[in-house]
């Protein structure tokens, strides 16, 4: 009488992996806020140092708070745009919304945190260089040169960045921003705000860099117009981008 052969034993299912955690929200929206706020501190700080250097030539003073702004900004991103994306700029994170590089609700969370951190930032630089914390400025800026030059410059700023993240060049963005930034002083009458939050903040200085609260809507509304030009721009340049919009990245700045 033959013994049964018993049947092979049945091979234990490999070990599933550990889950992997996202990272924790708050980490994104720290950053986001700390990037806004050196980002106004910078953008407004520097105009304040240029205002009070070189107090006869409005020429020279845009150079050095344009130069001060297009290098601050690159660093800005290459320090926070690992963890955030650096966008500092509610216009870039509601581009890379629609795009599906950023959750909706991230984006609502977000945009408070970019508006937040640059009227911070425009209290920290009225300190530093022993203004009143808080001064409201009354430089008017609403013409329509002016709300034209918001829609080109921020326009640009959107190209400038989705390009390179959807041609996955990513990489390359702090030192693409910065420059088109630096360059963007230059070729519009508004000096290339291209971000309602640095729009606000800078409403809370009155100083080189600063525009009255009543232009300020008009300013935002230029900057929005910008996203409605931009998304289908970059639907028919890179119909299939080789990487999400989840940037190194940054928004404008000034």
């Amino acid at each position: 009488m033959t013994r049964p052969v018993p049947d092979p034993p049945i091979p234990a299912p490999p070990a599933s992996p550990p889950p992997v955690s996202a990272p924790p929200v708050s980490r994104p929206l720290v950053a986001e806020f700390l990037g806004s706020l050196l980002l106004a501190a910078l953008v407004i700080g520097s105009g304040i140092a240029a205002q009070r250097l070189s107090p006869d030539d409005v020429g020279l003073q845009l150079l050095e708070n344009a130069a001060a702004t297009a290098v601050g900004l690159y660093a800005l991103i290459l320090v926070f745009g690992p963890v955030s994306g650096a966008h500092f700029n509610p216009v870039v994170s509601l581009v890379d919304a629609i795009l599906g590089g950023l959750p909706w609700r991230r984006f609502a969370l977000y945009a408070p945190a970019q508006v937040a951190g640059c009227v911070a930032g425009a209290v920290l630089a009225n300190t530093l260089f022993g203004a009143a914390p808080i001064s409201i400025s009354t430089t008017d800026r609403a013409t329509w040169p002016h709300g034209a030059s918001e829609v080109v410059a921020t326009l640009g700023l959107l190209l400038v960045i989705f390009s390179l993240a959807r041609s996955g060049r990513a990489e390359r963005a702090p030192a693409a921003v910065g420059a088109y930034i630096g360059a963007a002083y230059w070729f519009t009458s508004s000096t290339s705000f291209a971000n309602p939050a640095i729009t606000v903040g800078r409403a809370f200085s009155d100083s080189f860099a600063g525009i009255a609260p009543t232009s300020v809507p008009a300013y935002v509304a230029a900057q929005l117009v910008a996203v409605a030009f931009a998304v289908p721009l970059l639907h028919l340049l890179y119909p299939n981008p080789s990487a999400h919009a989840v940037l190194p990245t940054s928004g404008g700045a000034r």
